[in-house]
C-alpha cells in the first residue's frame, strides 16, 4: 500500500469520508514526502485535515500552534471523540493536569498536540519538546506572523527561532485561509518554509450569496431579515461588545430567541451559548468576530454583519462560516459610514506602530471600497486575493436582484422539513452530537421533497449511508409517514 492508499485508508476509518479533494490531496502527499507544505484554503475547506491526516500515519509527534484556546480546544475535542490520541497544552490546565500530559508526552502517548504560539518562550516545555521526535509542525491561522497579515501577532516569531533549535528539523506546514500575495511572500520568509511547494484553493465560494444593504434603518432592516429566516441557523457579527448587548437585547424584546457571545462574557455562559447554538436549541447568535473560529458546524444559512468589518480577510472568514455544507447561504453587509469613523477611530487608538498602523488604514480603505462598489462585489473579492474574476457574477447584489427573504417552498414541504429537523435535533441530543453529524440539511431537504416511505427507497437517496439508513431511517420514515397522515386527514 502507497502512501496515499494509506492516507485514503486512515481518512475512511476515523473520519468516514470516501475520498479528499484535490488540494487536499497535493498538500498530504507533500508532507508525507517530507517537503515543507503552504497550503491557502478558505474556511470550511477542510485545512485542519492536511495535517491530521499525516500526523496519524507519521512516527513520532505532530505539534499544531494556533492562536486562540477556543480554536484548539474545539479541534481536540473533535479528534478524541474520533478515538485520536490528542491534547492541547495550555493556560487552562491546572498544575496535576499539566504534568499529566506532560507525562503522556514523554511516553509517547500524543500523537497531535496543539499549542499557542506563547508557550514556545517556556525553558522547560521547550526542553521537554527537544526530547521528543517531532515530525511535523503545523502552523495554523499562518497569515498572523506577518505584518501584512490582517490579524498579526508577535508571538508568532518564536516559531522560526524554536524549529531552529530542535536536534532534527521536522517538516514545516502553513495554513491559513487569508492572504494576498504580498502576505504569503511574508508567511514563507518569516516561517523560514524551505523551498515549500504552495497550494492555493479558489476564494470563490459559488453557494455563498453576496449582499449590502446601504440604504435605510438597519434596526428595522435586521429585525424583517430575522423574522423571514426563522428556522435557519445565523450569525449576526458586531464590531464591539457593547454593539453586541444591544443588538441581542432589540432581538430579545422583539421575541426572538438569539443568544450572544464576546469576550466580555463569563466563560461558562460563553460556553454554554456556543453548546446552545452547536446543538441547535437557538437558531440564532449575535457576535463579535470572536465567535466562529474552528467552530465546526456546516448548516449556517447566514451571516449578516451589522457594522462594517476592518478589513476583507477578517469579512471573509467571517462569512466563510456560513453554507460549509454546499448549499445557498446568504451574507448581508449592513453599511454606515458611521462604522468607517468608528473602525478608524479604534485603529487610531490601538496604539500600534506607525507601519501596522498604515497597513490597517489601507485594508480598512479595501474594505470600505468593497462596501461601496456598484461592481460584481464577488469580483471585488477574489481580485483581493489575487485571484482572477468574472466581471458578473448571478450571486451578488450588485449583479442580480437579491431576496433577503426566505426561499419558498410549499407549506406543506416546510411543515415536514421542520418536522425532520425536529427528528434529526432529537437523535443528535441521544448520540451527543451535531445535528448536521445525523444528516446534512442538503439531505433533510431531498427528504422533505420526495418523502421515501420505505427502506429500500431511502437507500436510493445519493449521498445517504447505509450506516446512516440502518441507524436513523426508521425515524425518518416515521416522520413522513405521520406527516402524510396529517395532510391525507386535512383533506
Amino acid at each position: 500500500m502507497d502512501k496515499m492508499e494509506e492516507a485514503q485508508a486512515v481518512l475512511r476509518k476515523y473520519y468516514g469520508y470516501k475520498g479528499f479533494k484535490p488540494i487536499q490531496q497535493k498538500a498530504i502527499a507533500s508532507i508525507l514526502n517530507g517537503e515543507d507544505t503552504f497550503v491557502v484554503m478558505p474556511t470550511g475547506g477542510g485545512k485542519s485535515l492536511c495535517y491530521q491526516i499525516p500526523a496519524l500515519m507519521l512516527d513520532g509527534l505532530t505539534l499544531v500552534i494556533s492562536p486562540l484556546i477556543s480554536l484548539m480546544k474545539d479541534q481536540v475535542d473533535q479528534l478524541v471523540r474520533l478515538g485520536i490520541c490528542a491534547a492541547c497544552m495550555n493556560s487552562m490546565l491546572d498544575g496535576e493536569q499539566y504534568q499529566q500530559l506532560r507525562r503522556q508526552i514523554q511516553a509517547g502517548q500524543i500523537q497531535i498536540l496543539y499549542i499557542a504560539p506563547e508557550r514556545l518562550r517556556s525553558g522547560d516545555f521547550l526542553s521537554l519538546l527537544r526530547r521528543q521526535k517531532i515530525s511535523l509542525v503545523a502552523v495554523d491561522e499562518a497569515h498572523c506572523v506577518s505584518q501584512w497579515g490582517h490579524d498579526f501577532r508577535p508571538s508568532y516569531h518564536e516559531i522560526s527561532r524554536f524549529i531552529r533549535s530542535l536536534p532534527v528539523r521536522p517538516v514545516v506546514a502553513a495554513f491559513t485561509a487569508t492572504a494576498t500575495a504580498e502576505t504569503r511572500g511574508d508567511i514563507i520568509q518569516q516561517l523560514e518554509l524551505m523551498r515549500p511547494n504552495i497550494y492555493r484553493a479558489s476564494f470563490n465560494r459559488a453557494n455563498l450569496i453576496l449582499a449590502v444593504e446601504r440604504d435605510g434603518n438597519r434596526k428595522e432592516a435586521l429585525l424583517q431579515f430575522v423574522e423571514a429566516h426563522k428556522g435557519q441557523s445565523g450569525i449576526i457579527y458586531c464590531n464591539t461588545r457593547k454593539e453586541v448587548d444591544k443588538v441581542w437585547d432589540m432581538l430579545r424584546r422583539a421575541g426572538i430567541p438569539v443568544l450572544r457571545y464576546h469576550g466580555g462574557m463569563e466563560d461558562w455562559e460563553r460556553n454554554e451559548n456556543q453548546e446552545k447554538f452547536l446543538q441547535e436549541q437557538i437558531d440564532l447568535i449575535v457576535a463579535t468576530n470572536a465567535f466562529g473560529m474552528g467552530i465546526n458546524k456546516a448548516d449556517v444559512r447566514y451571516v449578516v454583519h451589522y457594522n462594517l468589518p476592518k478589513n476583507i480577510e477578517s469579512y471573509y472568514q467571517e462569512i466563510g462560516r456560513a453554507g460549509r455544507d454546499g448549499l445557498p447561504s446568504l451574507c448581508v453587509l449592513f453599511f454606515s459610514y458611521a462604522d468607517v469613523h468608528v473602525n478608524r477611530y479604534l485603529l487610531e487608538q490601538s496604539g500600534k506602530s506607525e507601519e501596522r498602523f498604515a497597513i490597517e488604514l489601507q485594508k480598512l480603505d479595501a474594505m470600505v471600497q468593497y462596501a461601496t462598489t456598484k461592481r460584481c462585489l464577488r469580483q471585488q473579492i477574489l481580485q483581493y486575493f489575487g485571484e482572477k474574476a468574472a466581471d458578473h457574477c448571478q450571486g451578488c447584489s450588485n449583479c442580480c436582484e437579491v431576496s433577503l427573504g426566505k426561499p419558498k417552498i410549499q407549506q406543506a414541504e416546510e411543515e415536514l422539513l421542520n418536522a425532520l429537523r425536529s427528528a434529526r435535533l432529537l437523535a443528535a441530543i441521544e448520540e451527543g452530537v451535531p445535528s448536521y453529524e445525523i444528516l446534512s440539511d442538503e439531505l433533510l431537504q431531498e427528504l422533505a421533497q420526495k418523502q421515501p416511505v420505505s427502506i429500500l427507497a431511502l437507500k436510493q437517496l445519493a449521498g445517504l449511508e447505509d450506516d446512516t439508513v440502518a441507524k436513523y431511517g426508521e425515524i425518518f420514515l416515521k416522520t413522513i409517514l405521520q406527516h402524510q397522515k396529517k395532510v391525507y386527514n386535512k383533506r
